[in-house]
């Protein structure tokens, strides 16, 4: 009996390859104050952009939200310790 191999394909378009000099232009752009946020913002919510480029710029802005969260936690945290350890004079 012959064996038969099937082969799925998606009817998905695959996203194309960001390459490394995409990657470096993105990394660089992240360095600046304020565009940052700003391009992370367009790139998650845009339609249009690279999915590779979108998945990621969505997971970064989570991951920004959860640190973000976590230092108000440990700041408020702090203030209250160093107000309780200095007599509430704060």
């Amino acid at each position: 009996m012959e064996q038969e191999t099937h082969q799925f394909r998606t009817h998905e378009q695959l996203a194309p390859v960001m390459t490394v000099g995409n990657w470096i232009v993105t990394m660089l752009l992240m360095i600046i104050p304020i565009v940052n946020i700003v391009l992370l913002i367009v790139w998650a919510a845009s339609s249009s952009e690279n999915l590779n480029r979108k998945n990621w710029a969505i997971a970064t802005l989570i991951f920004f939200a959860i640190s973000f969260v976590i230092g108000l936690i440990l700041s408020i945290t702090m203030a209250g310790l160093a107000s309780s350890l200095t007599g509430g004079m704060y």
